[in-house]
């Protein structure tokens, strides 16, 4: 037997174990709304990122020192850095939503990661792909327009501009989102190639926790509205993210990295689906034209790197 048969089965187990953090991250964008619209938009992501790291910190322990100088520092500097900043600009985008349909908006903007994630592979020489790969990342961005248009849609002006206007009006929530979908793909990208089979994701959202506790202290005056109801969507959010990271993370570096690309390339329907369930929002048509256009558009993209 060889080492590549050997090994395949830990390469299929390890990639179905990343796999489930696409059920867990479908799940994230409706609870972190709803406990924003308690907590406050850095009040809340502090709490439950804070729940977050001490669920996978109690799991898995604290790493030694000795772990932690065998590690790469681009790993544990860059990578955590990036993990961090993504986390912040996600959740506080959506919780600085003016509303719910804005959140799920934002959250599908998120939802670019996948076919930037591929782009950037084959940027770094990560990965090949054929030139379909651009048309897959223009049936992204067209399923993006439709999905914002559908809240700035005015038959007297062009679309670009409604488009402008519409982020105009809120355009740190935007300007977050988007950051987070550029922030992923490069974090995803430079654990794969400097991991080394660690998973750091405790302290990584520890290192969250922190910056977003500092923020809150410096700038947040909203006051926290505690409920037995927030507190149980606290813990919810908190095990979810937990569990969606630690699978993801130990998938990337074990796992089978294309297999997984291709399954988290359905968390755009699965993650709407679910929000507009727990906000009670129900988009119209465009909007989840839209989310077919960014599902499909990844795929494609996917498919372009297939040998």
């Amino acid at each position: 037997m060889t080492a590549a048969t050997a090994s395949s089965p830990e390469i299929r187990r390890a990639t179905l174990i990343g796999l489930v953090a696409v059920l867990c991250w479908s799940s994230t964008v409706g609870l972190m709304r709803s406990v924003a619209e308690a907590l406050g938009a850095l009040g809340g992501a502090a709490v439950f990122y804070s729940v977050s790291a001490a669920f996978v910190l109690l799991v898995k322990g604290v790493p030694s020192r000795a772990q932690l100088r065998g590690i790469s520092r681009i790993y544990l500097i860059v990578c955590g850095l990036l993990f961090a900043f993504y986390e912040i600009c996600l959740s506080v985008a959506i919780g600085l939503a003016h509303d719910r349909p804005q959140s799920m908006e934002l959250g599908m903007i998120n939802y670019l990661w996948p076919c930037l994630t591929i782009v950037l592979a084959v940027l770094c020489h990560q990965q090949r792909a054929r030139w379909w790969l651009w048309l897959g990342v223009a049936l992204c961005l067209w399923g993006l327009v439709l999905v914002m248009g559908e809240g700035a849609s005015s038959v007297d002006t062009p679309w670009w501009q409604n488009l402008g206007a519409h982020m105009a009006a809120n355009p740190v929530a935007y300007a977050l989102a988007f950051g987070a979908a550029i922030m992923w793909p490069a974090y995803s990208v430079l654990a794969r190639i400097h991991g080394g089979g660690f998973n750091g994701v405790g302290l990584f959202l520890t290192l969250t926790a922190f910056l977003l506790w500092l923020q809150w202290l410096a700038a947040d005056t909203v006051a926290m509205q505690w409920s037995w109801s927030v507190v149980l969507q606290v813990l919810a959010i908190g095990a979810l993210t937990a569990l969606g990271y630690g699978c993801w993370e130990h998938g990337i570096q074990r796992g089978n990295l294309a297999v997984m690309a291709a399954g988290s390339y359905f968390t755009p329907v699965l993650s709407a689906l679910m929000a507009s369930v727990w906000l009670a929002v129900q988009p119209g048509l465009p909007f989840w034209q839209g989310v077919v256009l960014i599902t499909v558009g990844s795929l494609v993209c996917w498919w372009a790197t297939r040998a």
